[in-house]
């Protein structure tokens, strides 16, 4: 019977992985991991944050549709309007007095309480501004405002 060639140094071979590249592999994973949580963080805070901007567009252009279906009584619509949860009648009439019920209690369920509108209106030009606090997205700037224009 003849040795292998290379005698018993084929027997002294490591076979498999040390315990420090087992640990580096481990730490490079975590590191990963711990980048793809972050991520999922910002991505749920984010999309928060992308819906209630909606929120805020689809407000604002519904109170122009509104001023709009009702050019007789535009300037009635013109004022402050704070979300608030009382006293919502979400029935069909379209008096700007209903109107401003039904808004402020859009604003509180869409936007938070803290949520307010302003409309102004100027000579035939309409103007709503949307107001809520978004603090998910600039912690440094705590109300964001969404500001629409339209000629009647």
């Amino acid at each position: 019977m003849s040795m292998p060639r290379h005698g018993f140094r084929s027997f002294r071979r490591q076979q498999g992985f040390s315990l420090i590249e087992v640990m580096i592999a481990i730490l490079v994973m975590a590191v990963g991991l711990l980048g793809f949580a972050l991520l999922q963080t910002m991505s749920v805070r984010f999309t928060e944050s992308s819906n209630q901007r909606t929120q805020a567009t689809n407000l604002a252009y519904d109170m122009l549709d509104q001023i709009r279906a009702n050019r007789l009584a535009a300037p009635q619509y013109a004022g402050d309007y704070d979300a608030s949860d009382s006293d919502c009648d979400l029935s069909d009439e379209v008096t700007p007095a209903a109107y401003k019920n039904q808004l402020q209690c859009r604003l509180q369920h869409a936007l938070g309480a803290g949520a307010s509108a302003n409309v102004a209106y100027d000579a035939g030009r309409v103007t709503v501004a949307i107001t809520w606090n978004d603090q998910r997205w600039n912690a440094d700037q705590s109300d964001e405002t969404f500001t629409v224009e339209s000629r009647l």
